[in-house]
């Protein structure tokens, strides 16, 4: 365990502690879904480092001491978390949600999420989506969804992302103050996409609902828009 709190690793720091043999979150039992996102949301931002710290109305204490103490801080000061740690954290989840199976089956990492941050945390929902100028819809994070598509061979998040939005007829209702993305889901059997290239910065100009652009034609404000 490590008490003292860590900042997330940046630049060199980050390749240094990050980089080599036993380091990472150590998989164990089906946990790679909540391996992967643990690490992706604390290694090396600190967008959502107030559900570590802060006394939200619903929180539970034990779970944030766990993710905090026992996974995070460990994982930004040496770059490794044991499976006993995660394991620690899933059997608080089973014990504090409806579902009984986290210590041992694969979940969906929207499950998590939306279990930690909304069940036991009681944060408030970090995207606000309309489709088709249909009602709002609150939500955690965003999972790609999208057809094969044959030009798309080694896409980056921006190309998916703007893609599966326009699939979708989906829009920003307001910038998020964070942006959890889901890759396209596959299997053992299929892989829709061999690489996917992250995006270092994402444009989401053309994602939000009414915001002002500029006419790609004329160069001024732009009235209408074509899919």
């Amino acid at each position: 365990q490590a008490p003292d709190s860590f900042p997330p690793l940046r630049n060199e720091a980050a390749v240094r502690v990050l980089r080599g043999r036993m380091k990472g979150i150590q998989g164990h039992c089906n946990s790679c879904y909540m391996d992967a996102a643990l690490f992706s949301l604390f290694s090396c931002t600190s967008v959502v480092d107030s559900m570590l710290f802060k006394p939200f109305l619903l929180c539970d204490r034990n779970v944030q001491s766990i993710l905090r103490d026992e996974i995070v801080n460990p994982l930004r000061r040496t770059g490794f978390v044991n499976a006993k740690s995660v394991m620690h954290l899933r059997e608080q989840l089973t014990d504090k949600g409806q579902c009984s199976s986290f210590t041992n089956a694969e979940k969906d990492p929207e499950e998590f999420l939306n279990l930690i941050m909304h069940q036991i945390l009681g944060i408030e929902p970090l995207l606000k989506l309309q489709s088709g100028g249909q009602k709002e819809q609150d939500c955690y994070c965003y999972q790609i969804f999208m057809d094969k598509q044959e030009d798309l061979v080694v896409p980056d998040v921006q190309q998916l992302v703007e893609r599966s939005f326009l699939s979708s007829d989906l829009k920003l209702v307001e910038i998020p103050s964070c942006f959890i993305i889901q890759m396209p889901r596959f299997g053992k059997e299929y892989k829709m996409f061999s690489k996917i290239i992250p995006s270092l910065e994402l444009d989401i100009t053309d994602l939000l609902l009414d915001s002002p652009r500029e006419c790609c034609l004329c160069g001024d404000a732009a009235t209408l828009e074509c899919s």
